[in-house]
């Protein structure tokens, strides 16, 4: 028996974990007590590891669609149809071959998503996409905005903790835990979500909010701090520009009025605003999409992080924070590229931030580049570790677009609905079969530390790793002088360069990981902020210059309930909730945690449910202007009347058949899927 150190990859958290193996096969997992994400606890999905690699329906072997059949065929054969499409297409307009990465190549490692779109560097595609066209990459447009950078919040140092539209619990186990400690050591919580979740169970004040209104409760949060003198002077006099504009900004909205938008009575938002300003140190953890999926995103993340600066809760213990992060070498080639990626025109925020380069489509526009050729056709595709047709919006639309696609290449574990429309797919390997660097946590957790992610055991059967993947599409493409290395380890030896760190220290060495710096408490004080100003930017100058709102702003969704919609569409469906057993589409094949939440539902309110004649676990239609889907029924008093909610990732009852992929945040084009109106009948 050997025991591997290694990190997970079945969510984006990437804890650690200890892997059992035997006679060359995976046995079991535990939890790494030295980890510092996970401290040895693993969520119920880590287990299902096991199954999902010896999994009896695993592609282990790449495979032609020709017409309704498939035909296995070896790597040789696979490789050669691929490359000569390749160079078909580039012949033609590079433009019009594009890539779509999914989460655990996104967040997977610098590696693997390094490569790839080196390759499309210098392939001459910019069209590489990502889940970051509707999740999380829109916040981080509105912190660098703001502050010049992206700082995370720091729980376990923090007094006052607002969990904002984020379900912890059920979507990102290591921060539920660090809350529950601070509320064992008496920190003050308060959690804004129209579902009363397990952390708000926990909590000292719940705001039961109207979906799609955040930046209403943002506005009035920041009035009352203002108005009743609660802000931190010494701060924003010092280090803020825009505060007399957003005060006066801030005096045409009446507390009655935000109120009336947000479904909360005045006294608890004016509450909740007082706390937040007087309990130091105090942090606000937003939603992973939450805030992002709907009209005014970016504008909801530079609302947070105003109401941090507005308090003096940036750079400071048990606040606002920014680790300090592994340098590694970049993979990219961006100066090859002499085009913009489908999408940047319209949101070039999307794409660059001042010096921070981002460099990436915006994938709602993919769709009419296919249907359409607007601004000019994509013919050929390739998919990897993803799954669109059920995460990504208007599933129906995306469909037409894929089986209009002259060749789409897809690589997965699983026969996916996605892979079914594919003319070649090609098996991947799980995270325990390859090498990948963990460097992303000081990003995310604000934790300076970086980990190998271990081969724990050879690929079964033909599955590859996508880095070798590449390697070998580069070599056969004729680019071996911007692809010099012969293998995995080789890549990450480049990668690991600057940090003084080889590929094997990291396995051998330090097979638990490194520390790579500190939490940089006081960063502002010597370094000031990276904003053309230097200073937080309440006002920003670039957005007005582009034509955008320069201060947060309240904006109704499309599907309003104060709209003339509302009376066909009466109720608010918001999308894509996660459940602890599935990430994305992902698991829902694994026996024993299919068995824990075997089917689809919507949850709604009693109340609700009896409006309409249903009854729980009783079949419902639900319907929006995209479409229908039939789903069985969960009624909870958990839930606002009027409100219903669903996860996303079920092919038997699809939600993104009812959503609309188009683009809503002007800044950054994210779509809007936590705020539509849709009907409901039996």
């Amino acid at each position: 028996m050997r025991i591997i150190k290694t990190a997970c990859e079945l969510c984006a958290w990437s804890c650690g974990m200890e892997v059992y193996v035997e006679s060359g096969r995976v046995v079991k997992v535990k939890g790494m007590k030295e980890h510092p994400l996970n401290r040895g606890r693993l969520c119920p999905k880590a287990p299902a590891i096991v199954d999902l690699m010896y999994h009896g329906e695993r592609v282990l072997t790449p495979m032609v669609r020709e017409g309704a059949k498939w035909r296995k065929v070896d790597w040789d054969y696979a490789l050669e149809l691929l490359v000569e499409n390749l160079k078909e297409v580039r012949e033609e307009d590079p433009r019009s071959f594009a890539m779509i990465i999914g989460m655990p190549i996104l967040l997977g490692g610098s590696s693997t998503v390094g490569l790839i779109r080196r390759f499309m560097d210098v392939y001459g595609s910019p069209n590489c996409f990502s889940p970051e066209s509707m999740c999380y990459r829109h916040q981080i447009i509105g912190y660098i905005l703001t502050l010049g950078k992206f700082p995370v919040p720091e729980v376990e140092n923090s007094n006052c903790i607002v969990v904002w539209g984020h379900n912890p619990h059920e979507s990102k186990p290591p921060l539920a835990w660090r809350i529950e400690e601070a509320r064992r050591r008496g920190a003050k919580l308060i959690v804004i979500d129209p579902r009363r979740t397990k952390v708000a169970e926990m909590a000292d004040i719940h705001a039961p909010i109207r979906p799609g209104s955040d930046i209403y409760l943002a506005v009035g949060m920041m009035k009352v701090i203002i108005e009743e003198g609660l802000y931190d002077r010494g701060f924003v006099e010092r280090w803020t520009v825009g505060f007399d504009k957003l005060k006066e900004h801030l005096s045409k909205y009446s507390l009655s009025y935000i109120a009336e938008r947000t479904w909360l009575d005045e006294e608890l938002i004016a509450k909740m605003a007082r706390v937040f300003a007087t309990v130091k140190p105090a942090c606000i953890v937003q939603g992973v999409n939450t805030l992002d999926q709907v009209l005014v995103g970016v504008q909801n993340a530079r609302s947070i992080a105003m109401l941090h600066a507005l308090t003096g809760n940036v750079d400071v213990k048990g606040g606002l924070v920014r680790a300090s992060r592994s340098h590694i070498a970049s993979l990219r080639l961006p100066h090859l590229l002499r085009d913009e990626p489908l999408g940047i025109k319209e949101h070039p925020l999307f794409y660059q931030v001042w010096e921070t380069h981002l460099g990436e489509g915006q994938a709602m526009y993919l769709y009419d580049a296919i249907l359409e050729g607007r601004p000019y056709q994509v013919k050929s595709l390739f998919i990897a570790g993803s799954n669109p047709l059920l995460t990504w919006p208007e599933a129906s639309k995306l469909a037409e677009a894929l089986g209009k696609v002259k060749f789409l290449a897809v690589m997965d574990l699983f026969m996916t609905d996605t892979a079914k429309h594919a003319h070649l797919l090609l098996p991947a390997a799980t995270f325990l079969e390859r090498y990948e660097l963990c460097d992303y946590y000081s990003v995310i957790f604000g934790i300076p530390y970086m980990m190998l992610r271990k081969k724990c055991v050879e690929p079964i059967g033909g599955s590859k790793s996508d880095v070798e993947l590449w390697l070998e599409v580069a070599r056969r493409m004729g680019y071996t002088e911007h692809f010099p290395w012969r293998s995995v380890e080789e890549v990450l030896d480049y990668v690991l360069k600057p940090t003084g760190y080889t590929f094997k220290d990291l396995e051998e060495v330090y097979p638990s990981g490194v520390w790579v710096g500190k939490v940089n408490y006081g960063e502002y004080l010597s370094k000031g902020f990276r904003t053309p100003s230097g200073k937080v930017e309440l006002y920003s100058e670039t957005l007005a210059r582009q034509g955008y709102d320069p201060l947060p702003t309240p904006r109704e969704p499309y599907e309003s309930p104060f709209n003339e919609d509302s009376k066909e569409y009466p109720l608010i469906l918001t999308t894509g909730s996660r459940l602890i057993y599935y990430t994305h589409s992902q698991l829902r094949n694994v026996e024993r945690l299919r068995k824990q939440c075997p089917e689809p539902y919507v949850e709604m309110n009693p109340d609700t449910a009896r409006r309409y004649g249903l009854r729980d676990g009783g079949v419902v239609v639900i319907k929006t202007r995209r479409g229908s889907i039939k789903v069985k029924v969960r009624t909870t008093p958990t839930i606002l009347p009027g409100v219903i909610n669903m996860s996303h990732g079920w092919n038997e009852a699809n939600v993104n058949l009812l959503t609309s992929s188009r683009p809503a945040d002007p800044v950054s084009g994210c779509p809007e899927l936590k705020a539509l109106l849709a009907r409901v009948s039996r």
